[in-house]
């Protein structure tokens, strides 16, 4: 029974570290702490010691992670979806933290990244360049509609 204990503790210290050096959330951890070897039901009790604690919160690691995937590496919405949704957390918080990002700031990005792949297509037929820079701006998870929409700032 001691020995348990300890390694419960040993992993909630263990967790708590790790979310005070960067936002982390609840999947993950669970994931990390089941590798302890602890049964399930210790295993929530310590991800609800950490959130009680304030050492680990999906809203605030759904924030985070949509402002560094936006602004770091210039991703669209329906790829930050994808990947929040992959690690099992709440639809209505996912959405919440995307409708947070300014939609100026948003068409500015598109627009951005549109251009800087049409500068470097070599391609000199308008519809096959045309293709190519909306592949690209879908494969960064920018929506097709909103991608069609500022196209013609792009390609004359």
């Amino acid at each position: 029974m001691e020995n348990y204990e300890s390694t419960a503790r040993e992993a909630f210290n263990k967790m708590a570290q790790l979310c005070s050096r960067s936002e982390q959330c609840s999947a993950d951890i669970r994931k990390k702490i089941a590798a302890f070897d602890i049964v399930q039901e210790v295993i929530e009790e310590i991800i609800e010691k950490l959130k009680f604690e304030k050492f680990l919160d999906d809203d605030r690691y759904i924030q985070a992670y949509i402002s560094d995937k936006f602004r770091l590496n210039k991703w669209g919405r329906i790829k930050m979806r994808y990947y929040l949704k992959a690690k099992g957390l709440p639809d209505a918080v996912i959405e919440k933290g995307l409708r947070e990002i300014d939609a100026e700031q948003y068409k500015k990005v598109l627009v951005a990244t549109m251009k800087e792949k049409a500068k470097k297509i070599k391609e000199d037929d308008k519809y096959k360049k045309t293709g190519q820079i909306i592949r690209f701006a879908q494969s960064r998870g920018f929506e097709p509609e909103i991608i069609h929409r500022y196209l013609g700032e792009v390609v004359k």
